[in-house]
């Protein structure tokens, strides 16, 4: 019973409410540009419900791992179709409105990131790290400039600060030059002038790179950072920023091997990451979604054949050479983008299994 309400069910909802808006952006597109909708389907496979209301057919199938929306004229093997048919067929509209109908689905996962996070932050603000600091390094700019354990630092260069991470932007970006750091001691406030020295540290991909440092560690405590209504919609498009910046940074070091494949992680892994962060608190599984929508998002960009990014990618090519690629050359491609969709699969599929085990 606990790994259906707190594995199972948590990863049941998350993976369909992403996939639903996924093919609801497709699905508003087409009908926005007048296309006819033949299936709208949560799944894959062999259908287990299913209703046709009007021209579409509404359905939820058995391999839940993804949907799709079916659309008139959209396969090149259909049955002829009369003129008042053609009008509404996905392959008689204008290269730039099926460019839009197919991009619509990563599109509207990551705004429905960015809503996700914005009423996450207009609900209950967010918790952040303390800019209090825990420990002064013996012999470093800290300690020769007089600051101390306890310390709240209340700005930097006159820019007020919330969190540490926002002290550790300022300082890491300061190397060699003079900042100024105003400190909350008891009931003083005290300002000191610090130079960080250039040192060099790890980023979040294992590289060496350059950074400044003062010789500071946070205390370790947490604070609740309420922003209010204009602060969590300013909030929510940073983070949502921040995560699909991340997510094509990490997909670019994975190709330029800085980041193992084998960190790579699928279904298993999210259905994990999922019960774990249900298990302590359902509210958890909020933000959690919206990263996993952006993942979704950018994926599904990627120019490789069968996925939209693909898609587009044939779209664009006839916008410049002023007609459609060849079906031979467009199933060729499909089925290499296939091979290396069930490569990746694999992939990810053997590191969840490996975690399993480990």
């Amino acid at each position: 019973m606990n790994f259906f309400f707190y594995y199972l069910l948590p990863f049941i909802l998350v993976l369909g409410i992403l996939i639903f808006f996924h093919e609801l952006g497709h699905f508003l597109m087409a009908k926005l540009f007048g296309v006819t909708v033949l299936k709208f389907s949560l799944g894959f496979g062999h259908k287990l419900v299913g209703r046709k209301v009007g021209e579409t057919e509404y359905l939820i199938s058995a391999i839940p791992l993804g949907g799709y929306v079916k659309m008139l004229g959209e396969s090149h093997d259909e049955e002829e179709m009369t003129p008042d048919q053609a009008k509404g067929a996905f392959s008689n509209q204008h290269v730039l409105k099926r460019v839009a109908i197919v991009a619509a689905g990563p599109v509207f996962n990551l705004v429905l990131a960015l809503v996700i996070f914005c009423i996450f932050y207009m609900a209950g603000g967010y918790q952040a790290m303390a800019p209090e600091i825990g420990q002064v390094r013996e012999d470093s700019p800290a300690h020769h400039a007089g600051l101390q354990s306890g310390d709240m630092i209340a700005a930097i260069d006159g820019r007020a600060i919330r969190e540490w991470n926002e002290v550790k932007e300022l300082v890491q970006k300061s190397a060699g030059r003079p900042v100024e750091i105003t400190v909350k001691r008891g009931d003083q406030t005290l300002t000191f002038t610090v130079t960080p020295e250039e040192s060099v540290v790890k980023n979040l991909f294992g590289e060496d790179i350059k950074s400044g440092l003062i010789g500071v560690v946070a205390s370790g405590e947490y604070v609740t950072i309420n922003v209010g209504p204009f602060g969590a919609i300013r909030e929510g498009f940073e983070k949502t920023w921040e995560v699909t910046k991340l997510t094509c940074l990490t997909i670019v070091k994975i190709f330029q091997r800085v980041v193992p494949i084998k960190t790579l992680g699928g279904p298993i892994l999210i259905g994990q990451l999922t019960g774990q962060l249900a298990q302590e608190s359902f509210s958890y599984l909020i933000p959690f979604m919206a990263v996993i929508s952006i993942n979704l998002g950018i994926l599904n960009l990627l120019p490789v054949p069968i996925l939209d990014g693909g898609v587009i990618l044939f779209l664009l090519i006839e916008l410049l050479i002023g007609k459609p690629l060849s079906i031979r050359k467009r199933d060729m491609a499909q089925k290499v983008g296939l091979f290396l969709l069930v490569l990746l699969m694999a992939v990810v599929l053997y590191n969840d299994v490996v975690r399993l085990l480990d």
